[in-house]
């Protein structure tokens, strides 16, 4: 039986996909035979991103672009489908964060979330929507536990990612009678990641919150990769309008209680 998680001929293009964990989902869907392209602002992670995944054997190419930047974004979907064909996976995971109280940020700090995680996300799948394969399109948005688990210190990130939730469930119906899918993978605690370093920046922090998750550890990239693989493949082909978490049921236990806590062991 021929593998369903198998990308080659496939065009798969990740949003943010230069560090962390959409870096990690990029290398898997490139180490699977997609053709795979990346976008993010710094174009020297998107150099050394696209070298990375040039090193699978298939073709790769990024661009620098920054998410908040709607003709930027709409270019890097038309030069991508000038190279490589109709966009066969889109994985959308530009974010942006950092801990403070609702009090203590600036309007403009809370916007500048809203722009880059919310408005971003919009402006990625807009721009895709006339370059998806028609039939046969995965969408996949990087949400958060934030989404609908409220935390201290974590309005801006909880108002941004609700909103791209909301976004995955109307956009997997008006678009399912094209169908694409459009469904939103929900990390947990992910070790070795620029959130996991904002949000629980000593030991004894990232101790507790692997205390607090039922299965007892912090996740992986490949954990999450893993999820994207299999929203994408066929075995998932019934599947749109999903939220799903992986994070080691984390949320289950409520995370924002958890994170209460947390709150009181940040360095002041």
């Amino acid at each position: 039986m021929t593998s369903p998680f198998k990308f080659h001929d496939k065009t798969i293009f990740v949003a943010g996909g230069t560090s962390g964990i959409n870096l990690g989902i990029a290398k898997n869907f490139a180490a699977n035979g997609g053709n795979v392209v990346v976008m993010s602002r710094s174009q020297d992670k998107v150099d050394a991103a696209v070298e990375t995944l040039s090193s699978y054997g298939f073709k790769s190419m990024g661009f620098s672009a920054d998410v908040r930047d709607y003709d930027a974004v709409e270019n890097a979907f038309s030069e991508t489908v000038k190279a490589f064909g109709e966009i066969d996976v889109l994985v959308s995971g530009a974010a942006g964060n950092f801990p403070a109280r609702a009090t203590d940020m600036s309007p403009n700090a809370f916007k500048s979330v809203i722009d880059i995680d919310l408005l971003g996300s919009y402006h990625v799948l807009r721009a895709s929507y006339p370059h998806l394969k028609k039939p046969g399109a995965s969408v996949i948005n990087i949400s958060a536990p934030q989404a609908f688990v409220p935390m201290q210190l974590q309005s801006h990130v909880c108002a941004a990612k609700a909103g791209v939730d909301m976004l995955t469930r109307t956009l997997a119906m008006e678009w399912g009678a094209e169908k694409i899918r459009v469904n939103s993978i929900v990390p947990g605690p992910i070790k070795d990641t620029e959130g996991m370093a904002r949000l629980a920046p000593t030991p004894a922090i990232i101790e507790a919150v692997k205390q607090s998750v039922p299965l007892q550890e912090l996740g992986s990239a490949d954990d999450i990769a893993n999820a994207a693989m299999f929203l994408s493949s066929p075995v998932a082909s019934y599947i749109s309008g999903a939220i799903l978490p992986v994070d080691g049921g984390w949320s289950l236990s409520g995370a924002g209680v958890m994170m209460d806590d947390l709150v009181k062991l940040m360095p002041k």
